[in-house]
């Protein structure tokens, strides 16, 4: 359905690391290691990270609600043709190119429908004569909307630990970590071990980290059926990271997106986070919680009918900047921001972003 030009928007955006993207198969994929100590190399990645393959047939997935998404990754003479399928609709692009390049736009789109669609993408290696046969994924965007124009933004930081937030089976309090929000991260591998929130908000981000001892959990929101992520930096049959780890407290990557929903209405909702900590035990980890509350809810989104949650995370200010052309942006509210600063910027409303830097 289209949107009023004139309402509010912000860019998203989803890190490759992400639990938003399920690769099926995560031993196909090579990754550094967030947890390693910092490499200059990857600085031209998103968050300094990236999934590669070289396996013809490796894919991921997600989904999203909005009418606009573009996919980033390299383009180069090591690249070949990967596969766009969009709510069952297909596309075969190439990164082939000459000469390598990082932050290369592999798709993009600005005619969808605003509501949900899926997003499959698959490495189909060299499909043409002198083509390579990797694909690297970087980060996907999309748009959403968010208030009316001119209405006022306030995010709101839960900590782990703030009284709002209601858990049941053990969960332990994490040792200090100046990248975590606040320091510290609360986890869990119980069974069934969950923490709810009720919350008024047009957004919700949850907030955790990702490694190779993490495994599958649900969100629920309101009376929606439950949705299923995977928290593990590993596959869950394969026990292979990107990394090239096995279950172990390896390739850690922190501040990662748990969880987003937006576009919803001005009533209280529920959202409950539920481990399943499989054979192994697996782990999550609870960050923090950022609620974005609008001074104004789209007229849609205020008559206490919940639309279904959409996914992804609000865009670094520079992938803002690459994407959003003439469109009002706000960048992400980081698990790592305490006081977030409110700007006005032309007609629209952009928040600062600043994300923890591990070095």
């Amino acid at each position: 359905m289209p949107r009023p030009a004139g309402n509010t928007k912000f860019t998203l955006s989803v890190d490759d690391f992400d639990s938003l993207i399920t690769y099926p198969d995560q031993s196909q994929w090579t990754t550094p290691d967030p947890s390693a100590a910092h490499d200059p190399a990857n600085d031209i990645w998103f968050d300094d990270t990236y999934h590669r393959t070289n396996v013809t047939g490796a894919s991921f997935s997600f989904g999203f609600k909005g009418s606009v998404f573009s996919l980033y990754g390299a383009a180069g003479p090591a690249f070949g043709s990967y596969e766009v399928d969009v709510d069952g609709r297909t596309e075969i692009r190439s990164a082939h190119a000459a000469k390598n390049a990082s932050g290369h736009l592999l798709f993009s789109t600005k005619s969808l429908p605003y509501t949900d669609h899926t997003v499959k993408v698959t490495n189909l290696g060299a499909k043409h004569y002198g083509e390579g046969t990797d694909l690297l994924v970087d980060l996907l965007t999309t748009t959403v909307d968010i208030a009316p124009a001119g209405a006022t933004l306030t995010n709101t930081t839960l900590q782990e630990t703030d009284d709002r937030l209601s858990y049941t089976g053990n969960w332990t309090e994490n040792v200090f970590n100046p990248l975590f929000s606040g320091g510290f991260s609360r986890f869990t591998n119980g069974d069934a071990a969950s923490v709810s929130l009720n919350f008024t908000a047009t957004a919700i981000f949850i907030f955790g980290d990702k490694t190779d001892r993490h495994g599958l959990y649900t969100v629920t929101l309101d009376n929606h059926p439950p949705q299923t992520f995977n928290g593990e930096s590993a596959n869950a049959s394969a026990s292979v990271s990107g990394c090239g780890g096995a279950f172990a407290h390896a390739c850690e990557k922190d501040n990662t997106l748990a969880f987003f929903a937006a576009n919803l209405d001005d009533k209280q909702h529920t959202v409950t986070v539920t481990n399943i900590p499989g054979a192994l035990g697996a782990f999550f980890d609870l960050d923090a919680i950022v609620l974005t509350t609008p001074s104004t809810y789209l007229r849609e989104h205020a008559s206490g009918r919940s639309l279904p949650p959409s996914l992804p995370r609000l865009a670094d200010p520079a992938i803002a900047r690459r994407t959003s052309g003439a469109e009002r942006t706000f960048g992400a509210p980081s698990a790592g921001m305490n006081l977030l600063l409110l700007l006005w910027v032309l007609c629209g409303v952009m928040f600062a972003h600043a994300r923890p830097v591990r070095r």
